[in-house]
């Protein structure tokens, strides 16, 4: 048996998104007497247990919280935490998720752990944010270091397929995208779950949701669909699925608009049930300013909802507008920062519906067969752990 430690921030049961889904998604499709998989993630509840089983992954906690000088703490205390488990477990590699996630791996090899390492890039801010903030500047060094050294670096975009080049990194890098929620692929959500959705935030007959089932943060353009909502005719709402750091502001704005009987913020949601609000809504409304992929956008194509979002970052390996050559149209494209082309784009959606079901049904299709988790997983077993292990 192979054995490979995996570094992610955050893990379940909760703080989940897109990177910490990939690597669940991915490692219950391994067989467990193929590759061990061993995790180390940082204690944000400090009920939670330091040490547990979740799926195929043996999670260890370290930290002391979720607070920011915690999570700095994060590097040298999961790299200590990867040099104890490797005495007895002797690990065949080591797995960053994450470009920051290189920052742990760096330090625990020269903590001793001789074993090499994969990289994996799942980041959804921008190139400028991710290497270039003031507190970062001084170690990037290190990242680079670890981008250099680096058995295999894996990306879910080809927009990110351009970052380990620019750090130094001249190996090839793998492209092996993330995939769909299986749940909106599987159409396998109980119908009374849907409407326990609809009855307990109240949609009435006539109602238009809109929806975003993703992190509350700068890059996903809530704010920009809040705006919008405001321009359009009082049975359109949104819901907002999902917490983060502009909750607050984006609360504020929907009293300013005087929108805020139109503006459903659910908070965090187990994402074993966001497939439900998904079908318990009409249009997916995504404006990201930047993506690394997008995984919810897929999710919402394989729930057979119409897309709205723009093509930045990963988005343009599969969101497909009437100006793309060559491909099949699989979403209604606006630029970014821009709520006029939000309210146009979902006008034009309920007004031609016969048009919607073409494009919908074109862009499931497309995510049937390009983004499903179980061929993710046995390209990731061969063309990446094949490699190290």
């Amino acid at each position: 048996m192979k054995r490979i430690l995996i570094f992610s921030l955050a893990y379940y049961p909760s703080n989940v998104s897109g990177a910490e889904a990939a690597i669940k998604e991915i490692t219950d499709r391994i067989d467990p007497t193929d590759i061990e998989f061993h995790l180390v993630t940082l204690l944000f509840d400090t009920k939670a247990p330091h040490e547990e089983r979740i799926g195929n992954v043996h999670v260890h906690r370290v930290g002391f919280g979720g607070a920011y000088f915690s999570k700095v703490l994060f590097i040298p205390l999961a790299a200590h935490k990867a040099r104890q488990l490797n005495k007895s477990l002797n690990f065949d590699a080591l797995w960053s998720v994450m470009t920051y996630m290189v920052f742990p791996v760096v330090l625990a090899k020269w903590l001793g752990v001789k074993a090499p390492h994969v990289v994996t890039l799942q980041d959804g801010d921008s190139y400028e944010k991710v290497f270039q903030r003031p507190f970062i500047r001084p170690f990037t060094w290190i990242l680079d270091n670890g981008f250099r050294t680096a058995a295999i670096i894996q990306v879910i975009s080809n927009h990110l397929g351009a970052w380990p080049a620019r750090r130094g990194y001249k190996g090839t890098s793998e492209l092996i995208h993330n995939g769909a929620n299986p749940r909106d692929l599987k159409e396998s959500v109980d119908t009374n779950d849907v409407w326990r959705v609809q009855e307990q935030y109240g949609k009435k007959e006539g109602d238009v949701w809109l929806i975003n089932t993703a992190r509350l943060e700068p890059q996903k353009g809530n704010d920009d669909t809040i705006r919008a909502l405001a321009s359009l005719p009082k049975n359109v709402k949104l819901v907002l699925v999902g917490a983060g750091s502009e909750e607050g502001m984006l609360k504020t704005l929907t009293k300013e608009l005087n929108i805020e009987d139109r503006v459903i913020f659910t908070g965090a949601v187990d994402r074993s049930k966001v497939t439900a609000y998904r079908k318990a809504a009409d249009i997916f409304v995504g404006p990201s300013r930047s993506e690394g992929l997008g995984n919810a956008f897929l999710s919402a194509m394989a729930s057979h909802l119409p897309v709205v979002t723009t093509r930045e970052g990963g988005l343009a390996e599969f969101v497909f507008g009437d100006e793309e050559d060559g491909h099949e149209r699989t979403a209604w494209v606006v630029r970014k920062d821009s709520p006029e082309d939000i309210v146009a784009a979902v006008k034009d959606i309920l007004k031609h519906s016969e048009q919607v079901r073409e494009i919908i049904d074109t862009a499931r299709k497309m995510v049937e067969e390009n983004y499903d988790w179980d061929m993710i997983a046995v390209q990731m077993r061969e063309r990446v752990f094949g490699r190290v292990v």
